[in-house]
């Protein structure tokens, strides 16, 4: 991976402040608007943004996560999109591709559908429709309801396996770059995922999209990938090795995936834009530095 340093800038949208992260690209790939997961921080991109050092990578704060101060008042959906397109106005981005994972999946399913002019690709990871989806464990949830796992990094390496489902490789690393959510930050991140859905749009997103779900998520079980990708017209679900966390504990098998998706010439594409595409299951070696994962037969 190749050290880059973030540059960080306070973006005015509104009435909210948005501590903003652009990782600046060393080559001609499109940039990436990538949105958090709940009660995340930028930092806890930079793996990604390193690996994908090809292309700009811009990230931001939630009210009230990392360095942004809190709302005022609770948003929806529709309002942190709204965010996320004024954040791309100030700095110059036009058309970007897109990302997001767990809660930043549905709200980067809500900006596709909203600002679809703006985005060419769509990748979704460990997330779901929102309000039709299958929840996952109690024992899960339960803890992912309050952010204790980012003000105590040891609760939340104790807990990890239970908590995302995965081994902890790369864990002690994602837990160094936590920082913690606000109390109203985070509960009004849950707030804004209550009673949404993005099921009466799916059907008319516009961008290629891929779908990573993980085999063992604890918090948004693999049936939730597959409803995501039977949606969305000329989508394709990959399934991964690993829980919710699985960019952290598999990023050596996720991020070629996510890279080749980026980059793959649109007339080579393995789907057409009418079709569902059907799932691929990859198993791959958790011992680092292995060989790259094969699709299972």
């Amino acid at each position: 991976m190749n050290d880059r340093t973030p540059r960080y800038r306070d973006i005015r949208v509104g009435s909210n402040v948005l501590r903003t992260a652009v990782w600046e690209g060393k080559g001609h790939g499109r940039p990436l608007l990538f949105f958090n997961g709940i009660g995340a921080n930028i930092e806890l991109i930079a793996p990604l943004a390193e690996a994908l050092s090809d292309r700009d990578i811009i990230a931001f704060d939630a009210p009230g996560v990392g360095g942004s101060p809190a709302a005022v008042l609770p948003y929806r959906p529709w309002q942190f999109a709204r965010m996320a397109a004024g954040i791309l106005d100030e700095l110059g981005y036009s058309e970007v591709d897109v990302m997001g994972v767990s809660w930043g999946g549905a709200m980067a399913q809500q900006f596709a559908f909203q600002f679809a002019s703006r985005v060419h690709r769509l990748i979704l990871a460990a997330t779901s429709a929102g309000f039709f989806m299958v929840p996952g464990k109690p024992a899960a949830l339960a803890k992912l309801a309050h952010p204790r796992r980012y003000m105590n990094p040891d609760y939340m390496l104790q807990h990890f396996e239970m908590l995302y489902g995965d081994e902890q490789d790369g864990a002690h690393g994602h837990a160094k770059r936590l920082r913690a959510p606000s109390f109203r930050g985070y509960f009004f991140q849950l707030l804004a995922g209550m009673g949404w859905t993005s099921v009466p749009f799916l059907p008319f997103l516009k961008p290629d999209t891929l779908v990573l779900a993980g085999e063992n998520d604890q918090i948004v079980p693999l049936v939730n990938g597959r409803f995501l990708a039977s949606l969305i017209p000329g989508s394709r679900l990959e399934i991964v090795p690993g829980g919710h966390l699985f960019l952290v504990s598999r990023a050596k098998e996720v991020i070629p995936l996510i890279r080749d998706f980026l980059d793959e010439e649109p007339a080579r594409r393995p789907f057409a834009r009418s079709d569902f595409a059907g799932e691929r299951r990859f198993r791959g070696t958790r011992r680092a530095g292995a060989g790259k994962p094969r699709p299972a037969a």
